[in-house]
Parts: structure tokens; sequence; C-alpha cells
């Protein structure tokens, strides 16, 4: 397929050149020094360039456009494949829509589950991403064909054969194990392929990932650009810390702390309120000494859940642990519960969900608040007997957004939860990226931002 023509200075990139090419280069400065695995850390917004911008800069008619989106949607896990939650293909539309409008041949491009750890052909067909593309199709009302690779002569055919506004989906880009690789030469086959001269990244949710189709394909293309969808969550992420109107509080739930600890002690310097739930709350209330049964407990991490409320003293932040639980004797949605105090947990019991004390000062908290961020269930929501805290604070968000907070969503469960109660719509933002809100409200670069051109 040859090697494209670098648009930075004319010459022919080769397998080497992407590492440190226009990812690094144009990171420097506004965003910081490139690391093994990421950026450092920023407080400001990238200032990078957007395919809003492009569009009114420049013709895009005619143009091969490959869209990174995030279609990473949930799946049936048996029987006939089938899309379970269609949030992320939904937030992604508006980008397709402007570049059909435009004229652009549109190729997008998304990976789906883990294949590599599939456990067999069987599990890893269920992987396809033909089923978005049917689903893709009733959506833009017009056929979008899935292509049966995402490189080589397939893809290149396919390309040929899209008219000016047509829309086509390649496959699965995690079928291959060097798309989380970020190996130079796939990176470089994906832009050769559908001979692409703009790239979008729209993918927030995997914007934290330097991967071949989120990163390594920026160096192949003209120009590489946000796409609606990932300017709109980056404004929301970074206003919403960096200009949060008060009081500011934020809700983080989920089963362990370990996973939040980046966003929990960047939150302590900038919250007036901080909200735990869910399971890691029972880490910090070991950590206080209190008896909590059969509860999820990260012993590990019980000095460092001391640390972190000591911290929220000392920066003056309220912190709000349960005082109250359902308590279940089980791990199942028919066993025994009581509710109990947070220090009475009894043995041979596990903490499920907030209990209605606890749930009754949380809500109030949100109902007083101008800015709320909300990452991670209150308890095993799933279930629908300890889902009541969790659907409390939806409740208690939708309301208090309904007069003027500010409100932001993110992260799967969350997600899941707000879609369920059908609130989303009353929500000021419902972030698609879970991993990436997190290390983006942490402070980090994301690789898939940093990657793209600056604002002109």
């Amino acid at each position: 397929m040859g090697n494209p023509t670098s648009r930075r200075d004319g010459r022919m990139l080769g397998r080497g050149a992407l590492q440190m090419s226009a990812l690094a280069r144009r990171s420097v400065g506004s965003l910081g020094v490139l690391t093994s695995r990421r950026l450092t850390t920023s407080a400001s917004p990238p200032k990078k360039d957007t395919l809003r911008n492009l569009a009114a800069r420049q013709s895009l008619a005619g143009q091969v456009v490959l869209v990174r989106a995030d279609l990473n949607l949930p799946m049936t896990k048996s029987g006939p494949v089938e899309i379970t939650d269609a949030t992320r293909l939904t937030e992604a539309l508006p980008t397709l829509r402007l570049l059909m409008d435009a004229g652009a041949k549109v190729v997008c491009c998304s990976h789906l589950g883990r294949p590599k750890k599939a456990k067999d052909e069987a599990a890893r067909a269920r992987l396809s991403l033909a089923p978005v593309a049917a689903r893709m199709s009733a959506e833009l009302g017009v056929a979008v064909p899935a292509v049966g690779d995402c490189i080589g002569p397939s893809v290149t055919e396919a390309v040929a054969g899209l008219a000016d506004g047509g829309v086509l989906l390649l496959e699965n880009t995690r079928y291959y194990k060097e798309e989380e690789k970020n190996e130079p030469g796939f990176a470089q086959a994906i832009v050769a392929s559908c001979g692409a001269s703009v790239f979008v990244n729209d993918a927030f949710g995997a914007a934290h990932r330097a991967h071949a189709s989120t990163a390594g394909v920026v160096p192949h293309v003209q120009h590489a650009v946000a796409g609606l969808l990932l300017e709109k969550e980056l404004d929301f992420l970074y206003g919403a810390v960096a200009a949060a109107e008060r009081p500011f509080a934020a809700v983080i739930g989920g089963s362990k702390v370990s996973s939040k600890i980046g966003v929990i002690e960047s939150l302590l310097g900038k919250v007036d309120t901080l909200v735990i739930g869910g399971g890691m709350a029972f880490t910090f209330l070991k950590a206080k000494g209190l008896e909590v049964g059969d509860s999820l407990v990260e012993d590990e991490q019980l000095e460092l859940a001391a640390r972190l409320e000591t911290l929220a003293k000392s920066k003056g932040v309220e912190l709000i642990l349960p005082t109250d639980v359902v308590a279940a004797d089980a791990f199942a949605a028919d066993a025994k519960v009581a509710t109990v105090g947070a220090d009475a947990i009894p043995k041979g019991y596990l903490g499920v969900d907030n209990g209605p004390e606890t749930t009754a000062r949380i809500t109030a908290t949100i109902a007083r608040c101008k800015t709320v961020i909300w990452n991670g269930p209150m308890g095993v929501f799933e279930m629908a007997p300890f889902a009541h805290g969790t659907v409390a604070v939806a409740e208690s968000l939708a309301a208090a957004t309904d007069k003027g907070c500010v409100s932001i969503v993110g992260g799967g469960d969350s997600v899941a939860a707000v879609n369920a109660a059908g609130l989303a719509p009353r929500m000021s933002h419902i972030s698609t990226g879970g991993g990436a809100s997190l290390e983006l409200l942490e402070g980090k670069v994301l690789p898939g931002v940093a990657a793209l051109d600056d604002a002109p």
C-alpha cells in the first residue's frame, strides 16, 4: 500500500516515525511532555482543532474522512446478537450527520469488547461490528455497509464505491492485536486502506488509550480534529472543574477505592462536598474502626482511606460516608436483608446499598448544589431490591438540574442507572467515557486528545 506522505514536511514516514511524530511534537508546550503511557497532567483545557472549525474553514465535499467513534456498545451475551444500549451510537450521530451534510465520504471505525479475551471463535465472532452497522443505517436513514475488515483491499474497494455523503463502518479494530499496541504499520495501513485525508476523533470513551486508531493514525492524515462529541465532553468536564459554580459536590461510588484513588485525591482539592458510596465506602468505614461484617473491603487500602479522610478535613471538604446501610446475608436479590447502622453490620452480612438516613443526607446535599459530578452507583443497583440508593441519587440530581444545577454523569454504571430510570434527558451532560472521564477529572491529559492538531 506504500507510505503516505507526512503532512508535516512532505517526506515519507517509515514505521518508526509514528511514535514521536505529531503525537509528541504538537503536544509539547500546551499539553506537556510525552511519557511511556500518557502525557503529564494539565489543569487547563487543551486548545485543539475541531471538526466544527475545520468545516467552517474549508470544504469537505468528496474528501475521505476517517472517524474514530466509540461504538463499544453493550450486546446480549447469548442467543441472537442484539444491542442492549445504543447510547454511544446515538451520541456519535451528530458528527456523522455533519460530515454527511458536508458531502464527505465517511469511513467510521471503532473497537468492540476485548476479542483477545474471547474464549473461542464463536465468542470472538459476537464482537463483530456488523450489527452496529445495521443499527447505524436505521438511525441515519441511509445504508451503512459493514466492511469485513479494517485494513486491506476490501476496505479500499468499499471506499471506492462510496458516494459523497455516504457512510461505511469498518470491522472491529481490536481484531488485530496491533491496535492496542499502537503498532505504526497497522495505524498506517488503516489510513492507507481507506485513503483518508482527515481524521476525526469522536471516541471520548477511548481517548485515554494511545491505540493505533485513536492516536497512531494522526501522522498519516492532513488534518486531525476533535468531533462534536469529543468537543462537548472536554468542554463540560474541564468546565465543571475549572469554573464550577458552588456549592460543588462529587458523588463517587463503585466497588473499589483503588480504581478511583487519583480522581478522589484530585477532587478533594476542588469540591465542597465529597460523597463516597458503593462497595468502596466499606473500606473507608473499616479504616475508621467500624465493624463491616462481610462487606467488600480492600484491606491493602485501609491506610489510604484514612489518609484521604484526613486530607478532606485539612481542606475543609465535607466527606459524606454511609451512616446506615442495607445489609444482606447473600449477594442475591432474594437474600435476607436488614437496615442497620453503618457501625453495626452483623457477621455474615454484607452492605449492598445505602440506608434511608444516608440517602436522605445525600439527596439533601445534591439539592443545595449548583454543580454535581456523579461517577459510580451507591449499591448493587443491578438487583432491584438494592437499587434504591442509586435511583435516589439519579432522581435528586435530575430535580436539581431542573432548578439550574449543572449535572455531569460519568461511568458506565451511573449512566446505565440514569437511563434505566428514564432521567438522562434531564441531566446537563451524560459522559460516554468511564475511564476517560476519570482520568480527565484527575487532571491527566488524554493521548487521543493530545494527538490532535492544535487550534489554528
